[in-house]
């Protein structure tokens, strides 16, 4: 895998997975852009050795396709902002505008996908279909292969990949996982962000003094058990906390009310 750094730019489209879920006022006004400002240097690092831009992001947990409530489209201006430089928003993630729309970048230019959640194969979960069928089992393998479409078409887009979304990257979400399989090792690499935090983590895990403690928060266990089970036998006190505590607390006989949990 390439690094930033080493990797020439010049005349090239980069597709940059971001992390822009932002918290928004009921004026679609961001509120917070912690994480906008945590990949300008990645962006600028590709504008200035004469690459164009193409971001994507998801936004918030939308419930239907084109609920303007998640549109990235609402974070325009902060991003305009923090880069100083227009922003050219595609509208949606998939269709012939998008498409046309990075094929028509200059280097300079940086264009904004459409809310990637939108579409149900970013995620790759099968809507409305019970779990534990049948119908769901096929439902998940025909996502699969709808979601491999979807990230290969996102891909088709650039000339080379970047992943600068470390919030994200633990999901094997079609921009953060799927996508990577079509670019060559030559042409996919870290963001600055990314780059920062996994040094940092690799550091922490090879060189920490004991005693070793790791605090890690969230909503949603279940996508981070493979972390906390590779973290058990490296530390010597591991404190869960967030909305998945609650899930600990239920399985271990506690009462936790109506509580955001996982059974």
């Amino acid at each position: 895998m390439f690094k930033i750094d080493s990797y020439d730019f010049k005349g090239k489209r980069a597709i940059i997975r971001v992390d822009f879920n932002v918290p928004l006022d009921d004026k679609g006004q961001v509120t917070d852009d912690t994480r906008i400002r945590a990949a300008i240097p990645t962006i600028r690092k590709v504008l200035d050795a004469g690459g164009s831009v193409i971001l994507m992001s998801h936004l918030g947990r939308p419930k239907k396709n084109n609920d303007m409530k998640y549109s990235l489209g609402q974070i325009v201006p902060a991003i305009e902002k923090l880069l100083g430089k227009p922003v050219i928003f595609a509208g949606d993630c998939m269709g012939e505008k998008a498409a046309e729309t990075a094929r028509n970048l200059k280097p300079g230019e940086v264009m904004l996908l459409e809310n990637l959640r939108f579409y149900a194969e970013e995620e790759g979960k099968p809507v409305g279909v019970e779990k534990g069928t049948p119908e769901y089992d096929q439902a998940k393998a025909e996502m699969k292969d709808r979601q491999k479409e979807f990230a290969k078409k996102l891909a088709s887009y650039a000339d080379v990949y970047v992943n600068d979304a470390f919030g994200t990257a633990h999901r094997k979400h079609a921009s953060t996982a799927v996508i990577a399989d079509y670019f060559d090792k030559d042409h996919k690499m870290l963001g600055l962000l990314m780059e920062k935090e996994v040094t940092a983590i690799n550091n922490v895990m090879k060189n920490a003094q004991h005693p070793f403690t790791a605090i890690i928060g969230g909503s949603k266990v279940s996508s981070k058990l493979g972390v906390i089970k590779n973290l058990l036998d490296k530390v010597d006190n591991l404190i869960i906390g967030g909305g998945m505590g609650y899930t600990f607390i239920k399985a271990l006989g506690g009462k936790i009310g109506m509580s955001l949990h996982e059974d």
